[in-house]
């Protein structure tokens, strides 16, 4: 099977590649760096049943 880095879209094998789904160790890193500065996120939905930070009757 044919993929597409998720980081420079180059098109690579899935199977016997171990930078999977990445094409190389660099795209890999560079996927990884983005997370740890916090450009990536996953959305998370506010719980409305949690009270504020805010709340004044603590």
């Amino acid at each position: 099977m044919i993929v597409k880095c998720p980081t420079c879209s180059k098109q690579v094998s899935w199977e016997g590649n171990p930078y999977r789904p990445f094409c190389s160790e660099r795209c890999k890193l560079i996927d990884l760096n983005k997370w740890l500065n916090g450009e990536y996120t996953i959305p998370v939905m506010e719980d409305d049943d949690k009270p504020e930070e805010n709340d004044e009757n603590d």
